[in-house]
Order: structure tokens, then C-alpha cells, then sequence
């Protein structure tokens, strides 16, 4: 339950350097999040573990700013669409005991949906249906913090329509797992709460994990990092991401979840196999991440304030998660960060200097541009002095001036490199580079 924030990027991590194995030393971690916490960059929970046990925890910030609540390892976050990882579990438990099949159409259950009859359950986990994202059309945002039900959203995504033919390629869409929500509940005869409670926590003994419900009772708040100070993200009403985003957990209890399911606890191998499959980019209900020549299985989540990740290293029985309920920088660059610590890599700590302009300097860069190579325009405007991005059909986005021409907005990664004398913007982020010109 996720809206991508310029260029669509899953996790990149940094290859090419050789095995180092050792005593592990978070010294330098803790600075590198020391700092990140005292310039406002992240607030949320971190753990490593390996082989079950617990090898690092840190706590940054507050579940409640008003009230002064710290963020404790017990804090209780949304984890956006990792709930996918369970609901996928749980059709996959389905299969097994005979319930469902991976073959069966979708037309057995929600004929009017188009193309259903092509759209199997597999396609549906493996975002292969081409049912159109609900949480991509600006009407979400009218609706998404009222309670619905299973036919005020089959009747959205109905009308949304189709995307591409089923199966002829791979596109994430939270529709899929919403309708797979719903058939659990009819195969089952039971609310998909009670089958997250009776099927994956109570067996792991996962006692802070659970379907969330409007308002929030005991669980964190999440924040946005605007002018200065955190803000109070409004709240989604969980009645709406369903099987796509609504489980709130915690990190020990996310560490307990990943290792059940890897070590054969919830569902066989054989159906893990079939998580782990990638066809496009995409497992079901799973993706695979690079670290240099490793790799680890799992998803990352986000849901109002919050950015979530869970990741398991089946070769070093290693995992990684990362709760977070307040967000002002790149979050794949705190788990590269964890990762080289534990791995005895070198950890850089991050610099979060800034220069000022004056009114007339960013006057220089307002002005709309657009790009040959992608489809995106970006509109910068003034508001005082800072200057702010528009990307079209994305939020407003502040930057930082850091000299030379160049801004930042650190929570995607995303570098702007403005030449003036040639009307130009190049926009770096991920790897890639992509040039616009000033229209």
C-alpha cells in the first residue's frame, strides 16, 4: 500500500566488494543513526538478527510526539503491503489443504471483474492479472480514510478496469490482494483477521501482530517531516488495504514471522519455493533483493507515514527489519547501512549540510521541464526560499540546496542537477540519469 515517490525503485543495494566476516562492530552504525536521528532524518525501530537471536536493536524517536511516548522494541507499527507476505501465506496454506487451487480463475468468485475468467489465483500473487491499482487514481485519497466493505471495493476495482492482458507481464497492483482478502474470507468462512490470528500469530506466538482497526488504540502514529518539525500523518482506515497493507506488528515479531515461514511453520517448502519464484521482477507475494553477491528474500511496505522492510538471508539464517513512522531520508540507504555493518563493510556517515539561498538564486531554477526519456514533467516552484518540485501526478516535494546548482530530496535518493546555460535538469537517482529540458 505504497505510493511510489519519483522514479519507481525497488532496492538496490552496492555490489563488487569482498567477503568480511567477523566479530560484528555497530559502533560506527549507531553513529551514522545518531545522526540521523538528531537532524529529524528517521524515527522507528531496527533489528538484525541471525539464526533467530537478536544481535542488534535501536529505537529512534516517538510513537506519540504530543504525549512524548518513545518508540520502544515493543511499539506496535503498520507494515504496509508486508502484509502481502502473510495473505500469500495464508492462500498458500489454502492450496495445500485443497481449498483453492493456483489454476483457478478468479471467475469462480468475482466474475464481473474483466478478464477474470483469464486471471487465475497465481496471477493475482503475482501481480500477473493486469487489474488496474486502485491506490493509483487521485479518487483514493477521497475515500481512503473511510471504513468500506467487500462491495464498495470489488465495485471500485471493477471500474478501474484492466491494465494489460492477464499474465503477459508483471505490474503491482494492491487490487490483487484485496480481492484474494476477500476469497480467503468465502473459502474459509471466517474474517480475515481471525484467519491472521488463528493461522500465522497465534501459532508463532506473534501476540502483537493483527488486523488493524480504526482509530488506533496502543500502536504508533506516523509523522511527515514538513517545515521544520513532524507533522501527524492522517490515518488510512484499514477496512481499505485489507490483505494488501492492514496488519500491524512489530520487529521482533516480523523476525519470528520470517523465520517460521522459511523454517516450514506455516506453510511446506514446496509453497515457499513458490513464494520465492520471480517471474518479471515478482514472486508471489515476495520479492528478491540484491546485497553485492547475496541475496534475501522478502517486501518492503508503506502505508500514511510509515516505511517498512523485512528480509531474510536464507545461506547466513540472517534477517533484517526496519519500522519506521517517520520518514526524511532515503530508507534504503539505512538498511545499506546495517547491512555493511554486519557484513564488516565500511559504514559512511551521512552528511546533512545544507546551504542558503536567497529568493532571487532559486528564481533561477522555477520553471516546468520535461523529458524525452520518461514520460514525467517536473514543475519547481518558490515557496520563500525553498524550492519545490512538482512532479506531475505526484505530492509536492521540498528540497535542500546543496550548492553548485544541485538539490536534494534525500527520502528517495534523488539528486537535481540544474544547468542553467542550457536550460537543463538532470534528475540522478538509483543508478539512473535522465535529463529534462526547460519547456
Amino acid at each position: 500500500m505504497e505510493k511510489r515517490i519519483l522514479l519507481p525503485l525497488l532496492l538496490c543495494f552496492v555490489a563488487g566488494f569482498n567477503e568480511v566476516v567477523s566479530a560484528q562492530d555497530f559502533s560506527t552504525l549507531d553513529q551514522y543513526l545518531d545522526s540521523v536521528a538528531v537532524h529529524d532524518k528517521f524515527m522507528g525501530n531496527l533489528l538484525i538478527a541471525h539464526d533467530g537471536e537478536v544481535i542488534y536493536e535501536r529505537s529512534i524517536g516517538f510513537q506519540d510526539i504530543d504525549s512524548g511516548e518513545e518508540l520502544t522494541s515493543t511499539s506496535r507499527l503498520r507494515i504496509g503491503s508486508i502484509t502481502k507476505m502473510f495473505t500469500t501465506a495464508l492462500v498458500l496454506k489454502n492450496v495445500e489443504e485443497g481449498k483453492l487451487s493456483l489454476d483457478q480463475p478468479l471467475s469462480d468468485f468475482y466474475p464481473e471483474v474483466k478478464n477474470a475468467e483469464k486471471i487465475t489465483i497465481s496471477n493475482l500473487l503475482q501481480h500477473r492479472s493486469g487489474i488496474h491499482n486502485f491506490t493509483n487514481d487521485e479518487v483514493y485519497m477521497t475515500y481512503y480514510q473511510s471504513a468500506q466493505n467487500e462491495g464498495s471495493m470489488v465495485e471500485k476495482i471493477v471500474a478501474a478496469g484492466s491494465d494489460f492482458e492477464p499474465d503477459s507481464k508483471g505490474e503491482y497492483s494492491n487490487s490483487n490482494f484485496v480481492l484474494l482478502t476477500y476469497i480467503l474470507e468465502k473459502v474459509n468462512q471466517s474474517f480475515y483477521s481471525a484467519l491472521i490470528k488463528d493461522n500465522i500469530a497465534s501459532p508463532l506466538k506473534l501476540n502483537s501482530t493483527y488486523v488493524g482497526k480504526s482509530p488506533l488504540k496502543d500502536e504508533a502514529k506516523s509523522y511527515q517531516f514538513v517545515e521544520g518539525k513532524w507533522v501527524l500523518e492522517p490515518f488510512t482506515d484499514m477496512s481499505v488495504p485489507a490483505g494488501a497493507g492492514a496488519v500491524v506488528s512489530t520487529s521482533e515479531d516480523l523476525l519470528r514471522f520470517i523465520e517460521g515461514l522459511f523454517a516450514g511453520k506455516i506453510i511446506s517448502q514446496e509453497s515457499l519455493e513458490l513464494m520465492k519464484e520471480i517471474k518479471d521482477g515478482y514472486g508471489r507475494g515476495m520479492f528478491q533483493y540484491p546485497y553485492a553477491e547475496k541475496k534475501f528474500y522478502g517486501h518492503t511496505g508503506g502505508i500514511d507515514g510509515f516505511r517498512s522492510l523485512i528480509g531474510y538471508f536464507p545461506n547466513e539464517k540472517l534477517t533484517i527489519v526496519t519500522l519506521s513512522n517517520g520518514l526524511n531520508f532515503n530508507s534504503n540507504d539505512i538498511t545499506i547501512a546495517m547491512l555493511h555493518s554486519y557484513f564488516g563493510h565500511e559504514v559512511s556517515i551521512p552528511s546533512f549540510t545544507t546551504v542558503e539561498l536567497s529568493e532571487e538564486e532559486i528564481d533561477q531554477y522555477v520553471g516546468e521541464y520535461s523529458s524525452e526519456q520518461i514520460p514525467l514533467v517536473f514543475t519547481f516552484e518558490r515557496q520563500g526560499k525553498v524550492l519545490i518540485a512538482k512532479p506531475s501526478g505526484q505530492q509536492d516535494t521540498p528540497l535542500d540546496a546543496k550548492g553548485n546548482h544541485t538539490f536534494e530530496f534525500s527520502m528517495a535518493g534523488a539528486i537535481f542537477e540544474f544547468d542553467l546555460a542550457k536550460g537543463e535538469m538532470t534528475l540522478k537517482q538509483g543508478g539512473a540519469s535522465i535529463t529534462f529540458k526547460r519547456n
